[in-house]
């Protein structure tokens, strides 16, 4: 007997991350749209992934994360850095730390400016209001019923209350909302949480009754290998899972939402790319596109680390107590909290424009690379990054198979004018002023990182090529633009094929000021408009 043909599909969606989620709630809305959604990860059943203090106890679970690494950073001391990535339902939404922040105006204009026509902020504000529930209310900036439930924080610990003053000494005014009609200043970040856990994209939009709807396929486990192309037109995917490799079709279009990483790179091994690349690699070329991989961009983080003389923060706060607070006593206590609880926005002495510069994060424990390495005794850590480097990287295969980890190049202070290890001095210079303030006086302890308070310039560079991480914020590596380079146009329709788009970060044609997941909900829901549209 001849093999069972494969079920109909109009929509097949690669990764359940933030946007795939999206695409994957909308396009299924309508009963006549079959639609497959595809995640190389698991369920996102771990009760850490929900229990929002649960993030810092993913970081050693790669079953959840690519757990990527750079190539050695030349400006950074030749260090690799650990990029780490969702590989879950969810995606990095399930991982990330729930700031819910989305840039400014300008951000979206500049976009509509270089190209993305229908990008601009009055553009995309319909979409951002459409995708948030937050629990303030509905106004003409917030979304009050949206699936993505934006909460203010359950707990909040002491010394995130002494930051939020002490930025204020500092000259920051307060802020209850960076979403407001006013980014700069300092306060506590909303969050992606409903009822005190995580609200993740898979929690947003992929609820029970969209799972279970009978258009509806999703498969966890499932590793796309390739875009397959019929006459010049995207007709289905390879993809492997513990059963086998299969080829499923699709009747519409291939929507790639695997990030700012593995979309380029599947586009790449689906024989889209840089020609030359292509054939080092023994790939066939469909569409010769140079700057597929090209344009990478993410914010660069130095965390200024500070010994606390009390004992209030989260370093040594027993796991026992809170799973006990968080699970038993329903959803209490430090397990609700994001640990980047609060923060803000300041506009550097080097700003070119009126937007705010740099962004503060602060977490009210001690953390060195990215939390890995604990550090003895109690202490609180500011976070500070340049929001809009001029440095770009690329994403190049370094194999010609989907399990090769492709070679990330994030060309971090690679700018000629050398105008990022400035203002990421600045950031290191900032934090220091705002760590100094009266509000700290009663608990603060020794520096540690860096190891004193009144380092001249020249040493905080040398600290920040030492100590600068990602702060999880990749972008840029499949263009959103009208010119003929762009990788996608402005419908994020992947030019030089038919029936392909891309709808993720990777899009972006330049970094938001922010955090980046609320913006890649807002392409989304946008993309699922145009898709409907198309």
């Amino acid at each position: 007997m001849p093999p069972p043909s494969p079920p109909v599909y109009d929509y097949i969606v690669v990764g359940a991350g933030s946007a795939g989620c999206v695409l994957a709630h909308r396009l299924s809305a309508d009963p006549q749209v079959r639609v497959l959604l595809l995640e190389a990860g698991p369920n996102d059943s771990h009760p850490f992934i929900h229990m929002p203090a649960g993030l810092a106890r993913l970081v050693h679970r790669k079953d959840v994360n690519w757990d990527y690494d750079t190539a050695p950073e030349p400006q950074l001391d030749g260090r690799r850095l650990w990029w780490p990535r969702g590989r879950v339902i969810g995606g990095s939404s399930s991982i990330n730390a729930m700031c819910y922040t989305r840039g400014v105006p300008a951000d979206y204009d500049d976009w509509a400016a270089s190209g993305a026509e229908g990008w601009a902020w009055r553009d995309v504000l319909p979409w951002f209001r459409r995708s948030e529930g937050n629990v303030r209310g509905a106004d003409a900036l917030h979304g009050g019923d949206g699936p993505l439930t934006v909460s203010d924080l359950r707990h909040v610990n002491p010394l995130s209350r002494m930051f939020v003053e002490a930025a204020q000494q500092a000259g920051l005014p307060a802020n209850a909302d960076f979403n407001g009609p006013h980014q700069a200043g300092a306060g506590l970040y909303q969050v992606t949480q409903r009822d005190g856990a995580r609200c993740s994209a898979a929690t947003a939009y992929l609820d029970r009754a969209t799972r279970a709807r009978p258009n509806l396929t999703i498969r966890t486990g499932a590793l796309v290998n390739r875009v397959t192309f019929e006459n010049g037109r995207a007709s289905g995917v390879v993809y492997a899972t513990a059963r086998g490799a299969f080829h499923q079709p699709a009747t519409r279009e291939v929507l790639l939402c695997g990030g700012a990483v593995n979309s380029p790179q599947l586009l790449m091994l689906s024989g889209i790319g840089p020609a030359m690349d292509l054939r080092r690699q023994g790939l066939p070329v469909v569409h010769d596109a140079p700057e597929v991989g090209r344009n990478l961009q993410d914010h660069l983080d130095i965390c200024t680390v500070v010994q606390a003389t009390q004992r209030l923060s989260y370093d040594r706060v027993s796991d026992t107590a809170i799973a006990w607070d968080y699970f038993v006593r329903g959803r209490r206590g430090a397990g609700t909290s994001n640990l980047a609880e609060a923060g803000g926005f300041f506009r550097s002495p080097l700003a070119p424009d009126d937007r705010a510069d740099i962004q503060f994060h602060f977490v009210p424990a001690m953390l060195d690379d990215h939390g890995r390495n604990r550090l003895p005794g109690d202490g609180y850590t500011l976070h500070a990054c340049f929001l809009r480097p001029r440095s770009r990287g690329r994403v190049t295969l370094a194999g010609n198979r989907i399990g090769d980890k492709p070679r990330i190049e994030p060309g971090y202070l690679g700018d000629a004018s050398g105008f990022d290890l400035r203002m990421m001095v600045e950031c290191a210079r900032i934090s220091r002023t705002i760590l100094a303030q009266p509000a700290f006086d009663g608990v603060r302890g020794a520096p540690i990182h860096p190891h004193r308070d009144d380092l001249p310039d020249e040493a905080l560079a040398a600290f920040v090529r030492a100590k600068a991480e990602s702060v999880y914020h990749p972008a840029g590596t499949c263009r959103m633009g009208a010119d003929a380079l762009a990788v996608v146009d402005p419908q994020l329709r992947v030019r030089g094929v038919e029936g392909l788009r891309v709808v993720d970060a990777s899009v972006m044609p330049t970094l938001p000021g922010g955090n980046t997941n609320a913006p890649v909900i807002m392409i989304a829901e946008r993309a699922a408009d145009l898709i409907g549209r198309g």
